[in-house]
């Protein structure tokens, strides 16, 4: 946000040109992501044969390990510096994304013909999220060091808004592709953009040096930060408890696409309703909410943001159709978009004093348990459902999900509240 205190000039000369193409290459790194997420579990089931509970399995491998990974692939990327990261990453990206895709592809039958095809994705899947986790603590960091004290908060609100610009027009050249080439293509889209991506990186990246080499934590100290972390009772209770938010989440990209495809229209665009209903939602409507919102207390704004979130599946279940799974896409957006920002800064105020940036590490950990156990569990909840002719079962199973996500956290703020104001007296 423009302050009185944020003139134009600072605008102008608080930002390194690194920063700008760093988060250029988020911005297509995020296009090449979400348009071959939401593409997955069909590709996964209509080409390559799996069931609806394998493909869960598989993409709960592939998107927990991509958003645990960072917490150790940083401390690479800090030691390489981030421009050599880059190039790891976007390489590995590209040859990950390729393989998948050309599982696909006739052209390459022969050739994996004597493979298990499951090991051989579960495989291609691990590749490409080892090269994906050196993308977030990369682009994070060269925020940091290419931003001023005046300009940093803006820095960052820069990447949020690119990362949803992403995740909106790479679903929505995803359909495009898949509609006249087929899913397997889709990842090829994402190859070439990362290869792009690479060759931007070479060219254009400038590494901004602001710490002294082998200044960064060892490996073995982010271990003992781990356990650190995870002995902390209270920050873990509360990363379970938000990690059920991330669960509802992610079925918008394991059990939507199957149902518009399976039960209301095989020809719709699922892509372009997720993408423009999610991350459209985000882009146009984030500051106006901050703005109303601003006042709520932390854990309210956090509650309220779980409430408003679990309302996706309520519409959609009362009446499934494109209609209501926009609407519900739209509703957990503005759920997202109350609480998203108030969550750093309550993992802030809970770390305990001096290590609020090692909490800040973890912030992601959330996703990646909802992943490994959301993705796993959609896929099965679909194909149960749908085995058993009552297909309306997932809506219920997932309106428990987020319910009792926001009951937990109402609990949760109640326990505490009790507590601070107990120490407070």
């Amino acid at each position: 946000m423009i302050t009185p205190q944020l003139r134009f000039s600072d605008i102008r000369t608080g930002f390194h040109p690194t920063f700008w193409v760093a988060n250029g290459m988020e911005l297509f790194e995020r296009l090449a992501y979400y348009g071959q997420q939401i593409v997955f579990m069909i590709y996964l089931r209509n080409k390559l044969g799996f069931t609806e509970a394998e493909a869960g399995q598989l993409s709960g491998v592939f998107g927990g390990l991509l958003y645990l990974l960072p917490i150790l692939g940083g401390t690479l990327a800090d030691k390489w510096g981030f421009r050599r990261a880059f190039n790891i990453a976007f390489s590995v990206l590209a040859l990950g994304y390729f393989l998948i895709g050309s599982l696909g592809m006739s052209a390459f039958a022969g050739f994996y013909g004597n493979f298990s095809l499951y090991w051989l994705l579960l495989a291609f899947l691990v590749l490409t999220a080892i090269g994906g986790s050196f993308i977030k603590p990369s682009v994070l960091g060269t925020v940091a060091v290419t931003t001023t004290e005046k300009t940093k908060s803006l820095g960052f609100a820069i990447y949020y808004w690119l990362v949803n610009v992403g995740a909106l027009l790479g679903p929505t050249i995803a359909y495009l592709v898949r509609d006249k080439f087929g899913n397997e293509f889709v990842y090829m889209v994402s190859t070439a953009s990362c290869l792009a991506m690479l060759i931007i990186n070479l060219l254009l990246y400038k590494e901004v040096q602001t710490t002294a080499p082998g200044s960064s934590e060892s490996m073995g100290k982010k271990l003992t930060n781990l356990v650190t972390v995870l002995l902390n009772f209270k920050f873990m209770v509360f990363l379970l408890i938000y990690s059920l938010y991330w669960i509802i989440f992610w079925q918008e990209f394991i059990i939507i696409p199957y149902y518009v495809t399976d039960y209301i229209n095989k020809e719709a665009p699922y892509e372009i309703i997720q993408s423009w209903a999610g991350a459209g939602a985000i882009i146009l409507f984030q500051i106006p909410v901050n703005w109303l919102t601003k006042n709520l207390p932390v854990r309210t704004a956090i509650l309220t943001g779980f409430v408003v979130s679990s309302l996706i599946w309520v519409i959609i279940g009362i009446s499934p159709s494109i209609p209501t799974i926009a609407a519900g896409i739209v509703a957990f957006s503005i759920g997202e978009m109350i609480q998203a920002p108030r969550y750093y800064e309550y993992i802030s105020t809970i770390a305990p004093p001096g290590q609020q940036g090692l909490f800040q590490g973890y912030a992601f950990l959330p996703i990646a348990i909802a992943r490994f156990v959301g993705d796993p569990i959609g896929g099965w909840l679909y194909q149960t459902s749908k085995a058993a002719g009552k297909p309306e079962m997932v809506w219920f199973a997932l309106i428990g999900i987020g319910v009792g996500a926001a009951i937990l956290m109402a609990i949760y703020n109640m326990v505490v509240g009790r507590v601070e104001t107990a120490a407070q007296a």
